[in-house]
């Protein structure tokens, strides 16, 4: 009997340990951290895990948008500015228009390449074109996100690819908070909605092989109701990114989410980084006071003259509350229903 009953004990403490350790697994968050912000004022709406420090993977090409857009101020460069590829453009690898060192294109279309299709090479084309090298373009993305009040945000790369290594720490880095920032700065004071809101758009219409095809990798454009923007990004290292943006009668709300996968891990081709975005979208709006101002979204960079101090670093207040495709082949997996705007009281 002394036997049986040791024998029980210990079945129902390991079974105690099953249900337990199951528990942990679903209760985990799918991300590292998340933040929600009214892009008229730059208040926080919903954060979690917002200071937590993770690669941005090719959310990286929206801060190289964001100095690109500077370069073409200052007349440094035009949208018609042509870039003949280099060799070493040509081998990035990964997200690519699969640039050759034979062509040249004007700086308008492989923005629209990096963009759209998240091209590694176009992004470093256009680094490597506008700064005189990489490294010196690089300098130039860290002076900004030191402008903007990004203080936990470190650049290595103009794409968003991991270090030779692999080791996080090596690669590029920032917070969700920090790319708020970046995010309310590019829609105030540029037309990166021009680029970021085109569902689909053929590269290289003169190649003798034909154009490339292009299809945005944001699952949410056309999806659900309002979003136009911005980025998406995934490695093994970062999880799946996403900064996106919508705006519905004049509020425009920022979602930045971090670091996500599919329960216990899985590589899901950011599917529960959608859904939640969906779910922080709709609670971003709903959130928003019946009083607004209207955001008025950047123009061309042809029409903007900015200066650093025409853009204050915001100072958030906490709340109470606390794939990219690899492929070019792979095809969306989420079917959103289109979510109506609010109706008008």
């Amino acid at each position: 009997m002394i036997k049986f009953r040791w024998l029980l004990a210990a079945t129902l403490i390991s079974l105690g340990c099953l249900v337990s350790s199951a528990a942990d697994k679903s209760t985990r968050k799918a991300y590292s951290g998340v933040i929600v912000t009214d892009a008229a004022n730059g208040h926080v709406i919903f954060e979690d895990g917002a200071d937590v420090q993770n690669p941005p993977a090719s959310m990286a090409k929206l801060m190289t948008f964001a100095v690109l857009h500077d370069k073409l101020v200052s007349g440094a460069i035009t949208l018609k500015t042509p870039v003949k590829i280099t060799v070493e453009d040509s081998n990035m690898g990964g997200t690519q228009v699969y640039l050759d060192p034979r062509e040249t294109f004007p700086v308008d279309e492989l923005i629209y390449a990096m963009m759209i299709q998240s091209a590694n090479d176009a992004a470093h084309a256009l680094a490597r074109q506008a700064a005189g090298s990489v490294d010196a373009f690089v300098e130039l993305m860290n002076a900004k996100a030191r402008e903007l009040g990004m203080t936990h945000t470190t650049f290595r790369t103009p794409h968003g690819l991991p270090p030779k290594g692999r080791r996080i720490a090596d690669g590029d880095l920032t917070t969700p908070r920090d790319y708020a920032l970046l995010c309310r700065y590019l829609l105030l004071k540029t037309d990166v909605l021009q680029y970021s809101s085109v569902h689909n758009r053929d590269f290289g219409t003169e190649r003798k092989q034909g154009p490339q095809h292009m299809k945005n990798h944001n699952n949410l454009l056309g999806k659900v109701a309002g979003v136009d923007g911005l980025k998406t990004g995934y490695t093994e290292g970062a999880g799946y990114c996403l900064s996106a943006t919508a705006e519905r009668n004049g509020r425009r709300v920022i979602v930045v989410i971090m670091g996500s996968f599919g329960p216990n891990g899985q590589i899901d081709r950011g599917k529960a980084r959608d859904l939640k975005a969906v779910e922080l979208i709709e609670r971003g709006f709903a959130a928003q006071p019946a009083e607004f101002s209207v955001v008025k979204t950047g123009t061309t960079p042809a029409a903007i003259q900015t200066k650093p101090e025409d853009f204050p670093t915001v100072k958030t207040q906490k709340t109470a509350d606390t794939a990219e495709q690899s492929s070019t082949t792979q095809e969306p997996v989420l079917t959103f229903r289109v979510i109506p705007p609010p109706k008008k009281p």
